[in-house]
């Protein structure tokens, strides 16, 4: 019999939500599970992650983003993007084909208003019993927080982009 899945939420302002999760992911793919990995917001770019999970069997990863948002230039684009992101993230969730999905940035739909917030709580109270899910970005809400088994904040104490020192390959991307 599988084990009850669990919803992890990384939140809050420190670098590293995504790395938690990725981490979880090697640690699935280890034990045999199959993967999903859904990134919203973030774009096409060939980051490490990205560039490995290529080469792994038992998992998919999805981008359902643009870039991220700072301009209120192409925001209706966005929402549309990100809406059909979610409607993807709803399939795999009900296929039954995975044992942990990430929903990597997500926390930021409702703060751009890309997507009522009460979606993704639904989500999460509805997902099949044995599925993990792991939800990172910043601000995530209480009623986010309070359907989730887990919830870590990432907080920044030090940062090198603060002190002017440029992301890195291999470390940030």
């Amino acid at each position: 019999m599988k084990p009850k899945g669990r919803t992890i939420i990384n939140t809050g302002d420190g670098k590293g939500k995504t790395t938690a999760a990725l981490g979880t992911v090697f640690r699935a793919l280890g034990h045999g599970h199959r993967v999903c990995v859904i990134q919203f917001l973030k774009g096409q770019g060939r980051y490490g992650e990205r560039i490995m999970a290529e080469q792994l069997d038992n998992l998919d990863w999805f981008i359902c983003g643009k870039g991220f948002v700072f301009t209120k230039e192409n925001i209706e684009d966005d929402r549309k993007v990100a809406r059909k992101g979610f409607e993807l993230a709803k399939e795999k969730v009900d296929s039954g084909q995975y044992d942990l999905i990430v929903l990597d940035e997500i926390t930021y739909l409702p703060m751009y208003d890309f997507l009522e917030e009460k979606k993704i709580v639904e989500l999460i109270q509805n997902k099949p019993e044995n599925l993990s899910l792991i939800l990172t970005g910043r601000g995530a809400s209480p009623e986010l927080m309070e359907v989730a088994d887990t919830v870590s904040e990432i907080r920044v104490i030090k940062h090198a982009y603060e002190q002017g020192i440029k992301a890195q390959k291999g470390i940030e991307f």
